[in-house]
C-alpha cells in the first residue's frame, strides 16, 4: 500500500493515512441516512433501496480517486444535487425518479466527454470570480431550508408562504408529539456545533446518533409512540439489497426513457426543453461543486502544485464524471467529491491510501442499513442544517463592498433558497454579472463562455417557465 499510493513521497505514513480515511468517513456517513430519507418521498423507491445505491456508489466513486487520481478525497451523493433531483426534477417538474436518472446519466457522460477534452476546466474559469464564491453559500442556505422544513421547524403560511411551527401546547395548536421531534432537531444541532469547537472527529455523524437516541428516550413521554415498532423492525441487511435490486439498480436503462407519466399532460416540446434544461442544471451544478472542493481540500492540505493547480486534476475530474455514471446506473444522483474530504486532509491524508480506507468503510456501511432504518428524520435534518452552516463560509470571501461583485453574489444566494431551485441562482448571478459588466463599461472582462452559459438560461426561463 505504502508503495502503490506513494505515501512516503507525500511526506505521510500509513497510520496517517488510514487515520485520514476514517476520519473522512466518519464526517462523511451521514450522507447514507439523509440521501436515503430524502429519497424515499419519491413514490416507487424506498429508503433501503437508496441508502445501498447511496453506499455502493460511493464506494466506486471513492476507490476511483484512489487508483486513477491519488488524491485523499471522499464522494458520493452530493448534497444540493440530492436536493435538485427529488425537490425540481421530480416534484417541481414532474418526472418520475427513473426520469430523473437519465438526467443524471447524461450529466455523468458530458462530464466524461468535457474532462477528456479538457473543456470542463475551461467552462468552470468562465464563470465570474464573485458567482463562483457565492455558490456554495447559496447551496448551504438551500439546504439548511431543507433541514428546517424536514424536522417541521418551518412549515407553510397562507400569507407569508412560510412561517415558524408553532410551540405552543396551551392554546391546542401543537401538540407534544409534533413539538418532541422538532427539539430533537435543534439539540442535534447545537450537539454537532459544541462537538465541533471541542474537535470531535465525526461530529456530524456522532450528532445524528446522539439526536437519534434522545428521539426514542423522549418518546416514551408521548402516548402511542411505540405502538406496532417491533413489527416494523427487520435487522435483516440482505433485504435491503433485494430493494435495491428491485427499485433502483439499472432502473435508468429499464424505466428511464419511458416518459408517458410526463407527457400525459405535457407536451414532446416541454419534454425536449425540460431534458435539456435540468441536465443542464445537473451539469453546472455537479462542476461548480466539485472543482470547488478540490481546490478548497487541497488547498488546506498545502497540496497544490507551484502554479496553484490541483495535482492530478484531470484524473480526480474523470473519477468524478465515471462516478456519476456509474451513481445513476445505481439508482441515486449526481456523485461528486465531498467538502467533508477536508477534514480527513486535516488529519494529514495525502494520498489515495485515504480515500482507499474511506471507501473500504462505505463498503462496510451497506451491510448496515437495517441500523440505519432507524435513524428518524429529525436527526438527519439537524445535519442538513449543520452543513448548511459549514457552506455559508465562502461569503466572507466576496467582496461586499464592491457593488459589481455584491449584487451578482446576492442574487445567487437569494434566488437559490427562495426559489427553491439551485440553477436559478447561478442562473440570475451569471446573468446580472453580465448586464453590471456591459453597462459599467466593462464588457471585455466578460468571457466567451460566461456568454454561452448565460443565453443558455436565459433560453431555459423564457422556455420553460
Amino acid at each position: 500500500m505504502e508503495q502503490f499510493f506513494k505515501v512516503k513521497e507525500h511526506g505521510s505514513t500509513v497510520k496517517i493515512e488510514v487515520m485520514a480515511g476514517i476520519t473522512t468517513f466518519m464526517a462523511m456517513a451521514y450522507i447514507l441516512m439523509v440521501n436515503a430519507g430524502m429519497f424515499a418521498n419519491l413514490e416507487g423507491v424506498s429508503y433501503n433501496a437508496v441508502y445501498i445505491a447511496t453506499a455502493l456508489s460511493a464506494v466506486i466513486g471513492t476507490f476511483l480517486m484512489a487508483f486513477l487520481a491519488n488524491l485523499p478525497l471522499g464522494l458520493a451523493s452530493g448534497m444540493g444535487l440530492n436536493a435538485f433531483f427529488v425537490y425540481t426534477a421530480c416534484f417541481t417538474f414532474g418526472l418520475s425518479y427513473a426520469n430523473a436518472l437519465v438526467l443524471v446519466l447524461l450529466d455523468g457522460i458530458v462530464f466524461t466527454i468535457l474532462t477528456i477534452t479538457g473543456i470542463r476546466a475551461r467552462l468552470f474559469s468562465a464563470i465570474p470570480d464573485c458567482v463562483r464564491k457565492a455558490i456554495p453559500a447559496g447551496i448551504g442556505l438551500f439546504i439548511a431550508f431543507l433541514g428546517l422544513q424536514n424536522a417541521g421547524i418551518v412549515v407553510n403560511d397562507p400569507s407569508t408562504c412560510v412561517n415558524l411551527a408553532s410551540f405552543n401546547v396551551l392554546n391546542g395548536n401543537a401538540t407534544w408529539a409534533t413539538i418532541m421531534p422538532r427539539l430533537v432537531t435543534i439539540a442535534a444541532v447545537i450537539i454537532i456545533a459544541v462537538m465541533t469547537y471541542k474537535k470531535v472527529k465525526g461530529s456530524v455523524l456522532w450528532g445524528i446518533l446522539g439526536g437519534t437516541v434522545l428521539y426514542y428516550v423522549l418518546g416514551i413521554t408521548v402516548p402511542g409512540f411505540y405502538n406496532g415498532f417491533t413489527q416494523n423492525l427487520s435487522f435483516n441487511p440482505f433485504s435491503a439489497f433485494g430493494a435495491w435490486a428491485n427499485e433502483s439498480f439499472l432502473k435508468v436503462f429499464t424505466d428511464g426513457f419511458n416518459f408517458s407519466g410526463y407527457l400525459a399532460n405535457h407536451s414532446t416540446a416541454d419534454l425536449i426543453l425540460i431534458i435539456a434544461t435540468t441536465a443542464l442544471a445537473f451539469c453546472m451544478v455537479d462542476m461548480f461543486d466539485t472543482l470547488g472542493t478540490l481546490y478548497g481540500a487541497c488547498s488546506r492540505g498545502d497540496m497544490l502544485d507551484k502554479d496553484g493547480n490541483v495535482p492530478n486534476f484531470e484524473k480526480a475530474m474523470l473519477s468524478d464524471a465515471i462516478a456519476t455514471c456509474a451513481g445513476a446506473i445505481c439508482g441515486t444522483s449526481t456523485v461528486t467529491t465531498f467538502v467533508e474530504s477536508s477534514s480527513g486532509v486535516a488529519e494529514g491524508g495525502r494520498t489515495g491510501l485515504s480515500a482507499f480506507t474511506t471507501g473500504v468503510l462505505f463498503f462496510i456501511a451497506m451491510f448496515l442499513s437495517p441500523v440505519a432504518a432507524l435513524i428518524p428524520s429529525s436527526a438527519t435534518a439537524a445535519a442538513l442544517i449543520y452543513v448548511g452552516v459549514l457552506m455559508m463560509g465562502g461569503v466572507t470571501k466576496i467582496d461586499w463592498n464592491d457593488i459589481s461583485v455584491a449584487v451578482p453574489s446576492f442574487l445567487t444566494i437569494a434566488f437559490m433558497a427562495f426559489t427553491y431551485n439551485i440553477s436559478y441562482g447561478i442562473a440570475f448571478g451569471m446573468i446580472s454579472y453580465i448586464f453590471i459588466m456591459l453597462f459599467t463599461g466593462r464588457a471585455k472582462e466578460i468571457k466567451a463562455f460566461a456568454w454561452l452559459i448565460a443565453v443558455l438560461f436565459t433560453l431555459m426561463f423564457f422556455l420553460t417557465h
